[in-house]
């Protein structure tokens, strides 16, 4: 896992999806980002904006409270 995920626990659906989608823009392609988010909804819109934008989702699973995200940018 990078050193720096974006930890989004505690927000709200659609804000886990919109900062994902914001920080990987300031990412140069092929950087990877870990994403924490406990949002539900997260499993769904999180891998959607993924696939929308040509992000490739390269793991992702449930942890104690939250769920883990990692994602390339495309």
């Amino acid at each position: 896992m990078p050193d720096d995920p974006l930890d989004l626990r505690g927000l709200k659906c659609p804000l886990p999806a919109l900062l994902t989608r914001r920080r990987l823009a300031a990412l140069p392609a092929g950087a990877e980002l870990t994403v924490l988010a406990s949002d539900p909804l997260a499993v769904v819109d999180i891998p959607h904006m993924c696939g929308e934008e040509g992000h490739a989702m390269i793991d992702s699973r449930k942890a104690a409270d939250h769920h883990v995200f990692m994602i390339r940018r495309g």
